[in-house]
């Protein structure tokens, strides 16, 4: 299967969705057939925090139409935040789109965790991701939570996490574990991976593997849509 990405939202994201899902393709003998697109990411950050969900899925059908014309058979957009208008997408896309967020949910469902506390932009935290979650229950941070989102959204913005920013992140996390009941902490948030480079010292669930997992599925035959 060809997998068509929209990228750029942020650049850092689209570099690890690439390495991964290459990875995962050769692992399972296969062949990575793929097309990338490049978003505007100040685009979509206004347009999320403006919860413009009709004016971003109306952005995204014109690159997922590039991506038809390229050949792609579905197409894949590389951020969780970027999900917050994923049913007005789906119903302009000119292919199936792929989903982040289900699989995660079944993911959880699967491991058995009952709570997970979530990280990554201010909307994803506040809606629980988009109200999109069905069988695990998801907790956010206490606090700003438009801080903490601004926060994640200079590491997405400059592809770049400093020391302060990961001991922030670190936290966060700690105490969605410890204060709250969170089973593992979830990076919902795709440059998340540049904070959370190391060892946390708690359970740390990366997004965007499970969504890299399913698309090298896909690609490989193993899955299909």
């Amino acid at each position: 299967m060809h997998l068509g990405l929209i990228g750029g939202i942020g650049v850092a994201a689209s570099l690890v969705y690439y390495q991964r899902l290459a990875a995962r393709v050769t692992e399972r003998g296969g062949t990575l057939r793929m097309t990338l697109v490049h978003a505007d990411i100040q685009e979509l950050i206004a347009n999320n925090l403006a919860w413009n969900t009709q004016a971003q899925a109306e952005s995204y059908a014109r690159h997922i139409e590039t991506l038809r014309a390229a050949g792609c058979d579905c197409a894949v957009i590389t951020s969780i935040g970027g999900h917050f208008c994923f049913p007005e997408t789906e119903a302009l896309s000119s292919l199936p789109l792929i989903s982040a967020i289900a699989p995660l949910d079944r993911h959880f469902a699967r491991q058995g965790l009952k709570r997970v506390g979530l990280l990554g932009t201010a909307n994803v935290m506040r809606t629980r991701l988009f109200g999109q979650m069905n069988q695990t229950e998801a907790v956010a941070p206490d606090g700003d939570l438009d801080a903490i989102g601004k926060l994640y959204q200079d590491i997405a913005v400059t592809g770049f996490c400093t020391g302060d920013q990961r001991a922030a992140f670190f936290e966060l996390g700690r105490r969605m574990v410890e204060d709250q009941g969170a089973e593992a902490v979830i990076l919902a948030g795709t440059d998340l991976n540049l904070a959370f480079d190391r060892d946390a010292g708690y359970p740390v669930v990366d997004a965007l593997d499970i969504h890299v997992d399913l698309l090298a599925d896909l690609a490989t035959g193993r899955a299909s849509l």
